[in-house]
Parts: structure tokens; C-alpha cells; sequence
């Protein structure tokens, strides 16, 4: 283990920022706000703003201000917060962030999970946290081959943790992560107690129609009509992440289009991303991004896939939601898990941790409170 501080090259931002200035703007293509992708003026302001009044040099300090560090598992360089709690009993806790996000993803939900006392929560539901960069994402490296799966990462997290020294330990994540934390669980059940993830365990698919009854099949096809709406980053991303890497990585206007779509469509309670998300936090990610060159290399899970299924065979462990969606999705997900907590009315969308950090934290403890 490896003791671990950002300290990016002043080159580095200088080049960032004169890359900002020297822009190509396209125009602006008919269409009412944005039903042609970002809008010019909007993606115009915030970078902008990014040039000239973001100021990375806060949000690295911000980011030290956790202990880090790096070990090498499974042939590759991994990168890690750990946060010790001060509360005697706490319970360690791993977080696996999803894509678009980064380590960034928990910021703001650190500090209520490690100590609850100073954000209004019950001391003796603290945790310690460990919370990876997913390999491909930010510092962590990426897998040199093609094959790297849920499973090998979930793999190496039971080895960070055993590293670590922790042997009784909580997994949790969100859109990428919610894959990852049932597979720890599923790989190392003996000392895992609970898998918490944000937004249920998986959709259903046209697999699941015939077994639905009429008011299932009714919501099951609103879904679909959701899900097609956006940009298929899923499709895009198997066909031919290298080729749009060229463009993330050369323009950082590039990235940040590709970055504020995403966030648009994932950011449902409100009308744009800065209005659930502070912007800066939005910025710190793709920042985060843009340098480590890595809007390619995250893209792994999706090129080395061909669908997303079920989480399959973690019934030996409780798992719980924040929120958990129609009593179809809960139905489905009971074939293969053990739910003990799928509460409703939950406030945030698909980034919670980033968007309700609060109310996120709350429902943490509150799931893991009764499996301690």
C-alpha cells in the first residue's frame, strides 16, 4: 500500500484552459431546447466558467483532504480512499461509484457515512469507508486486454478489504456499482453482511414478459418507452468506444458535451444537471476525466459486454435499496436476492449520492443498522 496525493502539473491546466479558448464552436442547429443534444449557449457558459472560474487547484485540495492510496491487485494499479471513522464499532463499508463518475460520485457523502454525530445521524451507525477508483476511471489503471468483467473487480475488492484488514464489511454503489457490491457479496459472502445499492438490482427485460401480468406488462412498457428516449451510450460504447475517444480526449468541450448529455438525461428531477448537482462537483468529475485521459478506458464494462442481466446467485446475504422502483422490479429482483429493504418516496435521481447526499447517507445506516 502506497501512500497517494493528486498533485496534477500546472502544465497541465494551463493546457486545459488554452485548449477552452482556442474552442471550434459549432452552430447552433434548429430544434427547441435540447432536442438536438446540448444546447450551444448553455455548453458555451459553463465552459466558460470552467476556463475562467472553476478553480481545480480547491477541488484537489478538497479531494487530499481524504487519505489515499495505491496497490497494486490482480496485475493492476488500483487507486483508493480510506477514511477511518473516530467512532469506536464502526462498521467498514465499501463504495463502488458508476460511470459517468468517478470517485468524485461520494465527496459529500463521506462525511456523513464516517461521522454521523456531526451531520445529524446516530454515532453508533458510523462507518469506515473505502471507496476504489473502478479500474479505467481516474488514477486506478486500466485493464491492458479486453475480458475484464463485474467479477474480476468484485474480486479484487474482497482483496483490498482482506489487505485492509477488515473481515465483516457492507458493499454498496450505484449504476455500475449496484453490479459490483452484489457480486462482493456474491464471491465472499462469509464476510460480507449487506449489499445496499441505489436504484434496485437490474431491469427487466423481454425475458421477464411472459411470466407479467396486465398492470406489470403496463409498466414494463412505459419503461421501455423511458429507456429509449437519450442517447444509447450502452450501444454506442460496445460498437466503437476508441473512435469517440479521440475527440474526449483531444477536446475538452468534447468531453464536457458527451459528460453534460449524460448527466442531462440521468439528472431526472430537474431540468439540468447544475440544478440537482452543484456545478462545480459536475466539473471536479469531468476535470477528473479529462485529466487522466481516461473517457476511453472507463468505457470497458460496456465494450467487454453484450447486455446487462440480473444480479444472480446472492441470496445468502440481505440486500436493500434506496430506491427500488415498482413492486414488479422488487418481484424480479427476489428471484435471486434477499430483499429486506425497499423503501418508497426516497427524494433524487439516478446520481444520489451526488444529488442527496444526506438523505443518501440516512438510508445507508438506516439499512445497515439492522444487520450490525
Amino acid at each position: 500500500m502506497q501512500p497517494f496525493r493528486i498533485d496534477i502539473a500546472q502544465t497541465d491546466l494551463d493546457d486545459l484552459r488554452d485548449r477552452l479558448a482556442r474552442t471550434r464552436w459549432p452552430r447552433q442547429l434548429p430544434g427547441a431546447g435540447w432536442s438536438r443534444g446540448v444546447p450551444r449557449d448553455y455548453l458555451r457558459d459553463l465552459a466558460d466558467y470552467w476556463a475562467s472560474g472553476y478553480d481545480w487547484r480547491v477541488h484537489e485540495a478538497r479531494l487530499n483532504e481524504f487519505p489515499q492510496f495505491v496497490t497494486e491487485i490482480d496485475g493492476l494499479d488500483v487507486h483508493f480512499l480510506h477514511v477511518r471513522s473516530a467512532e469506536p464499532g464502526a462498521l467498514p463499508l465499501i463504495l463502488t461509484h458508476g460511470w459517468p463518475n468517478s470517485v468524485v460520485e461520494f465527496t459529500e457523502l463521506i462525511g456523513p457515512l464516517t461521522d454521523p454525530r456531526a451531520h445529524g445521524g446516530d454515532p453508533a451507525h458510523a462507518f469506515h469507508v473505502v471507496v476504489p477508483s473502478v479500474p479505467g476511471f481516474g488514477f486506478s489503471q486500466a485493464p491492458p486486454d479486453t475480458g475484464c468483467t463485474v467479477s474480476r473487480v468484485a474480486r479484487m475488492w474482497v482483496e483490498l478489504m482482506r489487505r485492509l484488514g477488515y473481515d465483516r464489511y457492507g458493499t454498496q454503489g450505484g449504476d455500475l456499482g449496484a453490479y459490483v457490491a452484489p457480486e462482493v457479496a456474491r464471491i465472499a459472502p462469509e464476510h460480507v453482511i449487506g449489499v445496499h445499492v441505489d436504484g434496485g438490482f437490474g431491469f427487466p427485460t423481454e425475458a421477464d414478459v411472459p411470466d407479467m401480468d396486465e398492470q406489470e406488462r403496463a409498466v414494463y412498457a412505459e419503461m421501455q418507452q423511458w429507456m429509449s428516449g437519450g442517447v444509447d451510450h450502452h450501444s454506442l460504447l460496445r460498437a466503437a468506444p476508441q473512435t469517440f475517444s479521440y475527440a474526449w480526449n483531444d477536446s475538452p468541450v468534447g468531453l464536457l458535451a458527451w459528460m453534460t448529455q449524460k448527466f442531462k438525461e440521468f439528472t431526472i428531477t430537474a431540468p439540468t444537471p447544475e440544478r440537482a448537482i452543484a456545478r462545480d462537483q459536475i466539473l471536479t468529475n469531468v476535470t477528473l476525466y479529462w485529466l487522466t485521459a481516461t473517457a476511453g478506458t472507463s468505457s470497458w464494462f460496456m465494450y467487454d459486454s453484450t447486455h446487462f442481466a440480473w444480479p444472480r446467485g446472492q441470496a445468502l446475504v440481505p440486500s436493500g435499496v434506496y430506491s427500488g422502483g415498482p413492486p414488479l422490479f422488487r418481484r424480479l429482483a427476489e428471484r435471486h436476492n434477499k430483499i429486506v429493504h425497499w423503501p418508497a418516496g426516497n427524494p433524487g435521481g439516478h446520481f444520489v449520492a451526488m444529488e442527496e447526499p444526506q438523505a443518501h447517507a440516512a438510508d445507508i445506516r438506516a439499512f445497515f443498522g439492522t444487520l450490525r
